[in-house]
């Protein structure tokens, strides 16, 4: 395939050849097409960027945000109404760095660092059923899939009880192609009506959880409202759920589809942060990308973007650039220092990538000591990657040990 103009118009998402990598187009887009038209889902259009200077640049830039509910903007799928596209979620642009910043001060280092011994426990009790049931096992169903979402119930102050619930409407609320709509604004008021409840329970009856401290918190002498709690709870539960969900299923998928990467981290475990940090860089399948909003003419390596243009930034191909790394397209379990694009940057990056860092590297700690021998059960190219979301990730990942 050739790319020689901007004016080519490409179907997007891009397609790969396996689940773990990446399309072929991102190399000649970078090098001959940075600033590439494409066709969404929807059939709307937008701009696609894959260099890591130009990616970083926009994401940096505080005027443009993802509230793709604003006139004009791009609608992302055929179905619309992902959690980026609700006029609920455009309205609350205002407010969004006030409850960003209260969400910094309760995502702290110190808050998470007491959390990691309680991550390493539910850890080490899913292995403990995978490992009663015996191989082969799905990494994805039995430790993947319901550990964050553990997580996200403990910091929230949730039941166990209810962890199957938010997953489900975790899911849903990440509609592409998989749910209606439909189903999608019904998850969101089932969520709604759920986290309404809650939120009253928290406020009637504290504990010690990130929502009791957020119902109770001020910032410039106001409370947040109803409305920014139940948004800042949504936000926490489809960010926090499916990406590390899909991050430590495709972690062990790529760390085991070489089996020196596995060995590597065996024989030195100190590892274990610098290879987390190269598999949130590495990662080929990380889903759609950001979409930003441009409300002003902005310049992009060289080409002039028009205010009312919606930009796809995607932060997967430009970790693999080369202008930006050292044989970029090596995975090095030891590489350091390791600036990937994939939380995002400036003042709209991931508010909770430090939990998701301590969820990772505890994940990867609990299996290399629990499951050394651990081994994929199909080849790496048979693999499955999940459809119809907008975060990458794989249907299974069969082991065996």
């Amino acid at each position: 395939m050739s790319i020689e103009s901007s004016e080519q118009v490409l179907d997007y998402p891009l397609r790969a050849p396996t689940a773990l990598e990446p399309p072929e187009e991102w190399a000649k887009l970078r090098q001959g097409c940075p600033v590439a038209h494409v066709r969404l889902p929807s059939g709307d259009s937008a701009v696609l960027l894959t260099r890591y200077s130009d990616v970083r640049q926009v994401l940096a830039d505080p005027r443009f945000t993802r509230q793709l509910g604003k006139d004009g903007a791009a609608k992302l799928s055929e179905e619309g109404g992902s959690v980026f596209e609700t006029e609920e979620a455009a309205s609350l642009t205002e407010g969004h760095e006030r409850w960003r910043r209260l969400l910094h001060k309760s995502f702290t280092a110190k808050r998470v660092q007491a959390m990691q011994p309680r991550i390493e426990a539910m850890a080490d009790q899913l292995i403990d059923d995978m490992v009663r049931q015996g191989p082969p096992a799905d990494l994805v169903a039995g430790l993947a899939f319901p550990l964050p979402v553990w997580v996200i119930c403990e910091l929230l102050g949730i039941p166990d009880i209810d962890r199957d619930k938010l997953a489900f409407w975790s899911n849903a609320m990440l509609n592409m192609s998989q749910y209606t709509r439909q189903e999608m604004e019904q998850a969101q008021v089932e969520f709604a009506q759920y986290m309404t409840a809650h939120i009253a329970a928290k406020r009637a009856a504290p504990g010690e959880d990130l929502l009791s401290e957020l119902v109770a918190a001020v910032d410039d002498g106001h409370p947040l409202t109803e409305r920014e709690l139940m948004m800042i709870g949504q936000g926490i539960l489809v960010a926090g759920h499916e990406t590390t969900s899909n991050t430590i299923a495709k972690m062990m998928a790529m760390l085991l589809s070489e089996r020196s990467r596995w060995e590597q981290l065996l024989a030195d475990p100190s590892l274990v942060r610098t290879a987390v940090e190269e598999v949130l860089r590495f990662d080929a399948n990380a889903g759609f990308g950001l979409p930003r909003f441009i409300t002003e003419e902005i310049e992009v390596s060289g080409q002039k973007l028009a205010g009312g243009t919606t930009v796809i930034c995607n932060m997967a191909a430009a970790n693999r650039d080369e202008q930006a790394y050292e044989r970029a397209d090596t995975m090095d379990l030891t590489r350091s220092p390791n600036p990937h694009l994939t939380f995002g940057v400036g003042p709209h990056s991931c508010v909770g990538q430090a939990l998701a860092r301590t969820e990772l590297q505890t994940t990867l700690n609990v299996l290399l000591r629990r499951l050394p021998t651990l081994e994929l059960a199909i080849p790496s190219e048979q693999l499955a990657r999940r459809e119809g979301l907008l975060i990458g990730g794989l249907e299974r990942v069969p082991v065996r040990w």
